[in-house]
């Protein structure tokens, strides 16, 4: 029986096979699902934001939580892996969220396009780091709920309006 691993906002888990790696709620939110298939590590990271360097804002001063962001997040991520025997060069990913969950001119500030901007933010970290992106279900305008199966990399994401598909 696998073991259910739940990963909260702003959070990350590791764990070898067969657990279960479960984050729920990813609305403008990005799931970052890494595998490796050899050694049946896998880790998810939820995250809320693209760039820990952007706060500086009085209200962001003393928010040290790295797994908050895109580019931490993917750092710890892989290192925990890594403790857990994982091999970076048989490591991939999948993500899923990054929906548009406020309605907002396309021509606003980018600021509130915060879904888009984690997909982007995501995706250039995954590739300075040399990991590739199999998959992807992101955008669009609903949340989305996502499992990551460590026994073969499936990643299961859960909508409400729209189902659930594997990727």
């Amino acid at each position: 029986m696998p073991e259910i691993i739940k990963v909260g906002m702003a959070d990350l888990k590791v764990a070898a096979e067969p657990g279960v790696l479960i984050t729920i709620g990813l609305g403008s939110c990005v799931g970052i699902a890494l595998y490796d298939a050899k050694t049946h590590v896998g880790g998810l990271a939820h995250i809320m934001l693209p760039n820990s360097k952007r706060t500086t804002s009085k209200s962001n001063v003393g928010d040290l939580n790295p797994m908050k962001y895109a580019d931490t997040a993917v750092d710890i991520t892989l290192q925990k892996m890594i403790q857990k025997h994982a091999i970076k060069k048989n490591i991939t990913a999948k993500i899923a969220g990054g929906a548009h969950m406020f309605a907002c001119a396309k021509d606003s500030s980018s600021f509130l396009q915060v879904g888009d901007n984690n997909v982007t933010a995501v995706k250039e970290k995954l590739k300075r780091e040399g990991i590739r992106l199999l998959s992807e279900d992101v955008g669009l305008n609903y949340g989305r709920t996502v499992e990551l199966h460590t026994n073969d990399g499936k990643y299961v994401i859960k909508t409400i309006a729209k189902g659930s598909k594997v990727i």
